[in-house]
């Protein structure tokens, strides 16, 4: 079990379940959309987040980012890492059909996915101190991965390489290779 200092944002209570099982932190579930009519918790994630700074850990579909960015515009940033898993394809043990887009969500991760997309969100999970690299966006732009005509080929190739979701904009890209 591994104890980390920040707060863990879930989608639900499966997710919550797993995350569990590797992570000694508190987990706080968002109930999915629930979060858009749930002005309470947004206050408690903030709160939280302030105090002890904040993971979101969402699903890689389109409704987990909806969810990502709904506590993004609530949180400030200074105090948020995002952690993401990697688009695989299947189906939940509890679920008989594959999700809307086929991807597995936080739920059907194991421990070292988990472990993995904390890590390079730059949690410190106790393996000494957590070092950034510095980007900007003329890194990107010389490497090919934003401002030509085949970045978004060359960033879906990348993303795919390093087990990041399909959906990530330039900038978060760019966040994400700041704490590899």
């Amino acid at each position: 079990m591994i104890k980390i200092n920040e707060i863990i944002v879930v989608e639900g209570k499966y997710d919550s379940a797993a995350v569990r099982r590797h992570i000694d932190t508190l987990v706080l579930e968002t109930g999915g959309f629930r979060l858009f009519k749930d002005p309470e918790l947004l206050d408690t994630i903030k709160l939280l987040a302030e105090k002890r700074g904040v993971v979101i850990l969402t699903d890689s579909d389109s409704a987990g980012f909806l969810i990502r960015n709904k506590i993004l515009s609530f949180v400030d940033k200074k105090y948020v890492k995002n952690a993401y898993i990697p688009d695989i394809k299947g189906v939940e043990r509890r679920k008989r059909e594959p999700s809307k887009e086929g991807f597995l969500g936080v739920e059907g991760m194991t421990g070292e996915v988990i472990i993995d997309a904390l890590r390079k969100a730059g949690v410190d999970l106790g393996e000494g101190n957590v070092k950034r690299k510095t980007l900007k966006k003329s890194d990107l732009y010389e490497m090919g991965l934003s401002g030509r005509p085949d970045s978004a080929k060359k960033r879906l190739e990348l993303q795919k390489s390093l087990g990041l979701p399909k959906y990530l904009s330039a900038n978060k890209l760019m966040e994400i290779l700041c704490n590899l």
